[in-house]
C-alpha cells in the first residue's frame, strides 16, 4: 500500500466500514478529515490508477474504517472514477454509507440518493455547504426531505466544523443497527432511469424554495473572471501579484535572510567549525561541508534558497484554490486550449502542475480521451514549472527587469502552445466536450490556507529534500572520480559555445535530472556569485524550465502513460530544451537585446 506523504499504514481489521460518497467537489475530503484526523493511507484501487483514501476514526469510543470514494454523479458509471466508486461499494459492502451533498445543488444529489436506496445501502444524507445555500437564498425543508426519502439527514458547514458533532452522533447510532443488509443490483433500464429522474424533480420541487435575491458582489466578481473582456485583465493581475509576492518579496527578503543570515552567519560557519573539530578525515569533512557538501550545498539550496520562495508560492496558491478562482480560469481558457487539442478541463492539471507536476500528471487520468491525456502529459513535462522551480525562477528573474521576465514567460508560453498545436495535429481525434460545475467565489478561510500550506511544506521537506541530498552526493562522487570534469568537457560545445553559458551551468542541468527545482537553484547560486550575465540568466532559465521532467514525474509518467510513451516524451524534450536555449541565445545576442 502506498503511503500518503509518509503517513503510517493502518490495521483496519475488526473495524466497521463507513463509505463516503457524493458528487465531485461537495466536501467529502473535509468530512473525511473531520472523521479520521491525520491518519490516512492512499492506495490505487486494484487494476486501476484511481486513488482511494482510507482512514481510521474514533466515534463514541468505537473505531471505524472510513473510505473516501472518488466523486461520482451516478451509480451507472460513465468514467473510470465512477466505476471504481461503484465497484468499491459493491465489493467492500460498507456497514454505512454517508452521502455528502452540496446543499445548493440538491437536485444533482437526489438521483444518487435514490440509486443508493434502490440498492439497499443504509445511508445518511449529509447536506453540506448549508452556508452557501443560505447565501443564495435557497431554503430546504430538511424534515420533509427526510420523510420523502426515508433517510436520516444531517446538515453541516464542514469547513467551519459546524454540524460535524451531530454527524458523528448520527453515525454512531446508525452503525449500531447497521450491517447485515443485502444489496440488490441496480437496473440500468432506460424506463427505470426515467422514473428516478421524475422522482428527483418531484422531490426537489416539494422541498426546495428559492427566495428572490439581489446580485451579490462576490457572484458578480466571479462572473467577471470568466468573461474574456474582464477575465483576462484579472488573470494578468493575479499573475502580477504572484510575481510580486514570490519573485520580489519572498526571493528578496526571505531568501536574503535565510541565505545571508541563517546559513551565511550561523549554520554553515558552525558546521565547518564542528567538522574541523570532530572529523579528522578530509574527504569525509568535505562530504558534509565542502563545495558539494550535504550541508553547505544540499541543505543550503533546499532550505535557504527554495523553502522561503516555496512557502510564499504555496500560500498564494492556497488562496486561489480556496477562493474558487481556478475552475473559472478553466472556463476562461477553454477556447484557447481547444487550439492545442484539449478542453478547458485540462486547465486544472496544468494549474495543479504549478504546484507539483508529479501529482498533476496523475490527475490527467480525469481527461476523457487517451489523446488528451498524452498531450497534457507532454505539456506538463515540457513547459509547466512546478512550484519550487517557478519560485526560484521568479526569484532570480525578478532581480533583473520586466523585459527579462516577459522574454522568459513569452518564450515558455510560445513553446507551450506551439508544442500543443503540433501534438494536436500529430495525434488524430477531437477534443472532448467541456462541462464543469462552477463553485461560488468564496472569501478564503485562514485556517484552510494555513493547513494546506503547512501540509505542502511538510510534503516538500519529506519528499523533495532527500532528493537534493542524493543529487549532491552524486555530484560529490562524480567530482572525486573526475566524471564531473569529463561531463563538463563533453558538454562544453553545447553549453558554452551553442548556449553561451558558463561551463559550471552543466552542474545545474546535471542535478536537474533529480529535480528541476534543484537545477534552478544551482543557476540561482551561479547568478548570486556573479558568474552569469542577464542574457545568460534568461537563456538558462528558459532551458531549465523546458528541461526533462524530474525523476518522480518520470516514474509517474511511466505508470500513467506506459514506458514507450514516457521514454518518447523525454527523448523529445531533452534535445529540444537545449535547441530552444541555443536559439534564444543567438536571437538575444544577434539583436543585442539589453536586459
Amino acid at each position: 500500500m502506498q503511503e500518503c506523504h509518509g503517513k503510517v499504514n493502518i490495521d483496519f481489521s475488526g473495524m466497521k466500514k463507513i463509505a463516503l460518497v457524493g458528487n465531485p467537489n461537495v466536501g467529502k475530503s473535509v468530512i473525511f478529515s473531520h472523521l479520521t484526523g491525520m491518519y490516512v493511507t492512499v492506495s490505487n484501487y486494484p487494476g486501476t490508477t484511481v486513488e482511494v483514501s482510507r482512514g481510521a476514526g474514533t466515534i463514541a469510543r468505537h473505531k471505524y474504517e472510513v473510505i473516501d470514494t472518488p466523486g461520482m454523479n451516478n451509480l451507472i458509471p460513465s468514467s473510470e472514477d465512477e466505476k471504481v466508486a461503484r465497484d468499491l461499494l459493491l465489493n467492500e459492502c460498507p456497514d454505512l454509507v454517508i452521502q455528502v451533498a452540496d446543499a445548493k445543488n440538491l437536485r444533482r444529489t437526489l438521483l444518487l440518493t435514490l440509486q443508493l436506496k434502490a440498492m439497499g445501502f443504509p445511508i445518511i444524507l449529509n447536506l453540506n455547504m448549508m452556508d452557501e445555500a443560505e447565501q443564495r437564498r435557497i431554503e430546504i425543508n430538511v424534515k420533509k426531505l427526510s420523510e420523502l426519502l426515508d433517510v436520516v439527514i444531517v446538515s453541516t458547514i464542514a469547513t467551519d466544523g459546524i454540524g460535524v458533532w451531530e454527524l458523528k452522533e448520527t453515525i454512531d447510532q446508525a452503525a449500531k443497527v447497521g450491517g447485515g443488509h443485502k444489496l440488490k443490483l441496480l437496473s440500468e433500464h432506460a424506463r427505470e432511469n426515467r422514473e428516478r429522474q421524475r422522482q428527483v424533480v418531484e422531490i426537489y420541487k416539494a422541498v426546495v424554495k428559492k427566495m428572490p435575491r439581489g446580485t451579490l458582489f462576490l457572484e458578480r466578481l466571479g462572473d467577471f473572471t470568466m468573461r474574456p473582456l474582464t477575465g483576462i485583465p484579472v488573470l494578468f493581475f493575479v499573475l502580477w501579484l504572484l510575481y510580486q509576492v514570490v519573485g520580489v518579496w519572498a526571493a528578496g527578503n526571505g531568501v536574503g535572510f535565510m541565505e545571508e543570515v541563517v546559513f551565511g552567519q550561523y549554520i554553515n560557519p558552525w558546521s565547518i567549525k564542528l567538522a574541523d573539530l570532530v572529523i579528522p578525515v578530509p574527504l569525509v569533512k568535505e562530504f558534509f561541508v565542502g563545495e558539494y557538501g550535504v550541508i553547505t550545498m544540499a541543505l543550503s539550496y533546499a532550505i535557504a534558497i527554495i523553502l522561503p520562495i516555496l512557502t510564499a508560492f504555496f500560500l498564494f496558491f492556497s488562496i486561489l484554490e480556496d477562493s474558487g478562482y481556478l475552475p473559472r480560469l478553466a472556463i476562461l481558457l477553454n477556447r484557447s486550449f481547444r487550439v492545442i487539442g484539449l478542453s478547458g478541463k485540462a486547465v486544472i492539471p496544468m494549474v495543479l502542475g504549478l504546484g507539483c507536476d508529479t501529482m498533476a500528471t496523475m490527475t490527467t487520468r480525469t481527461l476523457e480521451t487517451r489523446r488528451e491525456r498524452v498531450i497534457a502529459t507532454l505539456l506538463l513535462a515540457l513547459a509547466i514549472p512546478c512550484s519550487a522551480q517557478l519560485g526560484v525562477i521568479l526569484g532570480l528573474i525578478g532581480g533583473l527587469s520586466a523585459k527579462a521576465t516577459m522574454i522568459w514567460a513569452g518564450a515558455v508560453s510560445l513553446i507551450f502552445f506551439l508544442a500543443g498545436f503540433l501534438a494536436a495535429r500529430l495525434f488524430p481525434g477531437k477534443s472532448s466536450d467541456f462541462i464543469m460545475e462552477i463553485p461560488p467565489i468564496r472569501l478564503p478561510k485562514l485556517k484552510n490556507i494555513f493547513v494546506k500550506t503547512l501540509a505542502r511544506i511538510e510534503w516538500y521537506l519529506r519528499e523533495a529534500v532527500p532528493l537534493f541530498i542524493y543529487g549532491t552526493i552524486a555530484l560529490f562522487v562524480f567530482d572525486k572520480i573526475y566524471v564531473l570534469k569529463i561531463i563538463e568537457d563533453l558538454a562544453s560545445p553545447l553549453v558554452v559555445s551553442f548556449m553561451g553559458l558558463p561551463v559550471k551551468a552543466t552542474e545545474a542541468f546535471l542535478i536537474g535530472f533529480f529535480r528541476r527545482d534543484y537545477g534552478a537553484a544551482g543557476l540561482y547560486a551561479l547568478a548570486q556569485k556573479g558568474l552569469m550575465s542577464p542574457t545568460q540568466i534568461v537563456v538558462s532559465l528558459v532551458t531549465i524550465t523546458l528541461f526533462v521532467p524530474c525523476l518522480a514525474q518520470f516514474l509517474v509518467m511511466i505508470k500513467e502513460r506506459g514506458m514507450k510513451t514516457a521514454l518518447g516524451i523525454v527523448a523529445f524534450i531533452f534535445p529540444f530544451a537545449f535547441l530552444v536555449g541555443g536559439t534564444l541565445n543567438f536571437i538575444l545576442r544577434y539583436f543585442r537585446v539589453a536586459l
